[in-house]
């Protein structure tokens, strides 16, 4: 199985910064393709950033030139560094990713973690 954990999550002033990490456990031989969503009360989920394990990256308009997503594949850990946040972007954050679970080839399986909340005062 494999596990997804998100921190880094809190409240913060408008025009401020937070960092999300979201660090992968378990039994798995990769991780590829990670994504950051958020789900502010009452919206549906929508995704703000992704990640391939090569490093592309493509990101939602309303976060484009505020969040940048990285990661570190020694560490199964990717990260969503957001800066000039706004209280739009107040929400709870999860990671999703999917593994390879027994090696290079074969079907990915698509996990989720539990979620960090973001709270942007204004």
């Amino acid at each position: 199985q494999v596990q997804l954990v998100e921190s880094g999550g809190g409240l913060v002033q408008a025009g401020g910064s937070l960092r999300l990490s979201c660090a992968a456990s378990g039994s798995f031989f990769s991780i590829n393709d990670v994504g950051w969503h958020r789900q502010a009360p009452g919206k549906q989920r929508e995704l703000v950033a992704a990640i391939t394990r090569g490093g592309r990256t493509n990101y939602a308009d309303s976060v484009k030139g505020r969040f940048i997503i990285s990661r570190n594949n020694a560490r199964n850990t990717v990260y969503l560094q957001m800066d000039s946040l706004k209280p739009e972007d107040t929400a709870v954050y999860y990671c999703n990713g999917r593994a390879l679970l027994r090696g290079p080839v074969g079907p990915e399986y698509d996990y989720w973690g539990q979620g960090t909340q973001v709270t942007v005062s204004s």
